[in-house]
């Protein structure tokens, strides 16, 4: 276990599960979702795990002080990165749903975790409106090529404006036309593939390049 992450699980009350009002298992909370908001859901089953640490690896988690994820829907990816994250560091959740919003503020108890409900192409208001300026990492498994006409592309270019030099935009799509949204706006950008994930997936890591002296 890193330093970070030993930190990061000090104190009573860290990732502990709620009791929640109405008693749904995260399965169950995220079918539903799916169901609902087809749209802005890119499956039906949640990523493996192996999924998650492909996609987390790349992090430099000593130096995260904001990470943005939108649709964290069940939280599936928000408790391995509540995991990662150093203690005195903030995870930003955005979400449309707000029964996904709710249920991640019943189920996680974790003062670094802030769980919005709006859009991601709204991400510097919802940051500024917290006192925040630059995120460190985005990450997204939003389905790019499946939504409302112009969201994606807005989501694409407010991502590239708020993610700091050095940072990245994380993204894993089961269709690879999201590239044509995120690479007018990084400087690289970086391409895996999953295949132990339901269904497989295509990663990418977009990286806003350190300014230079």
């Amino acid at each position: 276990m890193t330093v970070s992450s030993a930190r990061a699980l000090k104190g009573p009350g860290r990732l502990t599960r709620r009791r929640t009002r109405r008693g749904a298992n995260p399965q169950w909370q995220f079918l539903r979702g799916f169901l609902k908001h087809p749209v802005m859901v890119g499956s039906i089953i949640p990523s493996s795990r192996r999924l998650i640490n492909r996609m987390l690896g790349p992090v430099d988690w000593e130096n995260t002080k904001l990470f943005v994820e939108y649709g964290p829907g069940v939280g599936t990816f928000t408790r391995p990165i509540l995991e990662r994250l150093p203690a005195d560091a903030t995870l930003l959740t955005i979400d449309t749903n707000p029964e996904f919003t709710s249920y991640l503020k019943e189920s996680i108890d974790d003062e670094r975790l802030v769980a919005v409900n709006g859009s991601a192409a709204d991400v510097a208001k919802i940051l500024a409106d917290r006192g925040f300026d630059k995120a460190d990492y985005v990450l997204s498994g939003l389905p790019f090529s499946t939504l409302p006409p112009g969201i994606g592309d807005a989501i694409a270019k407010a991502t590239g404006e708020v993610v700091r030099p050095g940072g990245a935009f994380l993204v894993y799509q089961f269709s690879p036309k999201v590239l044509d949204f995120i690479k007018p706006h990084f400087d690289r950008i970086d391409r895996g593939f999953e295949w132990i994930n339901v269904p497989p997936a295509t990663l990418f890591w977009a990286w806003r390049e350190s300014k230079k002296d």
